[in-house]
């Protein structure tokens, strides 16, 4: 009798163990299985890349912006002393990404930008921002005679051939929807742009063989709007217009920054990684 007792004891101890194993086991599947791999969002890095008579210090407020979003942000800092030497300057710190990248322009960035970006298979999307778009063999200075803005009279043109924009005219040619406190030490640390750039041209448009993004600036004062509006149709561009001076990146940040983040949500991907088990 007490045998028996003991065996039955020994049966209902074995079931409710391997109840629980079962139990464990099932448990373990259902965690470990769909936590075993989850989504990872991979955005691509963004270059930016200022104008003439800039440097790249102006972008700060948009790259606050892009910093909080979570993206990889650098920006070029051009020499401005030759065509040549910009879009070599560019080029190597796009070719330093790792991975999709979204190129982002101002101005004259945006001629630097074409060549600098043509055949580069990482380069996803190109945003111009009031900037200039040539096409192959197309030089700048003939462009801004074709369509014509205060900013020809407002040149300066040195003993080395550097041209500059007239000090007194700065704010009302440059950036006249900025504090005049501000532009006042923006024309007195203005970048010299080498005059032969307005006769150089590029052989490769990037933009004929990448999508591309346009902020034409309303109230431009260098480039003219419908110079903008010419380049931004003809590249068939997504196109936003916004009532800002030439400098649309400082004086319109947020909208500037949420067009990038739309071109770099069409080059963004998502993958899986292992994650570690609890």
């Amino acid at each position: 009798m007490l045998r028996s007792r003991l065996v039955f004891t020994g049966f209902l101890v074995a079931v409710a163990g391997g109840s629980a194993c079962a139990c464990d086991a099932q448990s373990a599947s259902s965690v470990v299985g769909p936590r075993a791999a989850e989504a990872a969002v991979v955005k691509p890095s963004i270059v930016l890349v200022h104008g003439a008579f800039a440097n790249a210090s102006g972008w700060d407020a948009v790259i606050r912006i892009l910093l909080a979003k979570g993206y990889e942000v650098s920006a070029v800092e051009n020499p401005l002393s030759s065509y040549d030497a910009d879009v070599e300057t560019t080029k190597r710190l796009i070719e330093a990404q790792k991975g999709p990248t979204v190129v982002v322009a101002h101005s004259y960035g945006g001629a630097v930008m074409t060549a600098a970006a043509a055949g580069n298979p990482n380069v996803k999307a190109l945003v111009y921002l009031a900037a200039f778009a040539p096409d192959i063999n197309e030089p700048l200075g003939a462009l801004l005679e074709q369509y014509p803005s205060k900013a020809l009279q407002a040149f300066r043109t040195d003993a080395a051939g550097l041209v500059t924009i007239d000090r007194a005219k700065f704010h009302e040619v440059f950036a006249h929807d900025l504090p005049v406190a501000q532009t006042n030490v923006m024309a007195v640390t203005q970048k010299p742009l080498a005059g032969s750039a307005f006769t150089a041209t590029t052989k490769a448009a990037a933009w004929r063989t990448m999508p591309a993004w346009f902020v034409v600036a309303q109230r431009d004062n260098v480039i003219n709007p419908d110079l903008e509006r010419f380049f931004a149709k003809r590249m068939g561009a997504k196109l936003i217009e916004i009532n800002s001076s030439h400098v649309v990146f400082m004086s319109h940040p947020k909208e500037v920054a949420g067009l990038i983040e739309s071109a770099a949500r069409t080059t963004t991907t998502t993958t899986a990684r292992a994650r570690a088990q609890p």
